[in-house]
């Protein structure tokens, strides 16, 4: 089998705990380069990986196929850019891009090169929203109204890193806002309209900590909202319908296993705790029946996988650039509305 050769490019977070994990247990996958400026840290994990200083010694190798972006949400244009005019395969870390236009002349270069550029929105496969999506699908809850979703962290004092400083794509609304938003346009499409509450709480943040977005619909509400001074946190999920509720709690397995060096290598990724196995009250006439729902396993392999089966057989890819991009649009319609204190329609 031909192995899709990876150059990934930044060491961070991203690149080693969401991407070369991954990576290295699939066989469809070689990673053949790193661009880093730690060349302990990549051989420490990925033992012989050639090490590199610059992106160009990524689009200048012909054997590598495809290019994995995680570094600064900033520098993701201009790098995504090159390397599809270098005729690479690109794999964006969330979000995309900062502005809505690059995204899409990021596609039309794609489209034009018959390249796969997608973006890692790899939360779609965290254990809680795949149980949530099977029972949407399924139609235990009926016709949903309302769908809230808090992420929210104890972080209370400003941290020297890129994300808490102010420039093109840092702050939370980027951050965990791109996840949520990404699923819940994955499960509705997209909202008539948006408002949004983004601002600062800690003490001499620099950034948006704090975001309460309402995406509107029909007769469906979705709330999606974070926090970084959340001492004790809530439920993560609260989805009602006209047939029922699901409350569920906790927070998917898969970045703290793989933070602490785990791989994905047997049946037992992405399990839950049943400590935090979610509750469905469903409403028969005038009863209420009450369940335990058992957490389906999360996989964010799933999204490898479908890559591989992109770029070798040409199925469509896990997570489309259109798709980036309407995270994108709603981010930036987010902040205008915060900003104008007004809901934002979307054309």
């Amino acid at each position: 089998m031909r192995k899709i050769k990876v150059g990934i490019v930044g060491y961070g977070l991203s690149g080693a705990t969401f991407h070369a994990p991954l990576l290295s247990v699939l066989e469809q996958f070689q990673i053949a380069k790193v661009v880093s400026s730690n060349k302990e840290k990549v051989q420490k994990d990925l033992k012989d990986v050639e090490v590199v200083g610059s992106l160009e010694e990524i689009l200048e190798d012909p054997s590598i196929d495809l290019a994995v972006i995680t570094t600064p949400s900033g520098l993701h244009y201009e790098m995504a850019k090159q390397s599809l005019i270098a005729g690479k395969h690109v794999i964006l870390e969330k979000p995309m891009v900062v502005e809505a236009w690059e995204a899409e002349e990021l596609i039309k270069i794609a489209e034009e090169k018959n390249l796969l550029l997608s973006v890692y929105h790899n939360r779609r496969w965290d254990n809680d929203f795949l149980t949530v999506k099977k029972l949407m699908d399924d139609g235990v809850l009926g016709e949903i109204n309302t769908y809230q979703v808090h992420y929210d962290r104890y972080r209370p004092v400003v941290r020297d890193r890129w994300r808490e400083k102010p420039g093109p794509g840092s702050g939370m609304l980027y951050d965990l806002g791109s996840h949520l938003i990404d699923q819940a346009l994955h499960l509705f499409g997209l909202p008539q309209f948006v408002s949004a509450d983004v601002f600062s709480q800690k003490e001499n943040a620099e950034t948006d900590d704090y975001f309460h977005v309402i995406l509107g619909y029909e007769k469906l509400r979705v709330i999606l909202h974070s926090g970084s001074i959340v001492p004790y946190n809530g439920p993560r999920y609260q989805v009602h319908g006209s047939k029922g509720s699901f409350i569920k709690y906790g927070l998917d397995c898969q970045e703290a296993d793989l933070s602490e060096g785990k791989k994905p290598v047997d049946d037992s990724w992405g399990a839950d705790d049943p400590e935090f196995y979610g509750k469905l009250v469903t409403v028969e006439g005038e009863n209420e029946i009450h369940e335990t729902i058992e957490t389906l396993h999360g996989s964010y392999l799933t999204y490898y996988q479908a890559v591989a089966d992109s770029i070798l057989n040409g199925k469509k890819a896990p997570v489309t650039a259109q798709e980036g991009l309407a995270v994108i649009k709603i981010i930036d319609a987010a902040f205008e509305s915060s900003k104008g204190k007004k809901a934002i329609y979307i054309k």
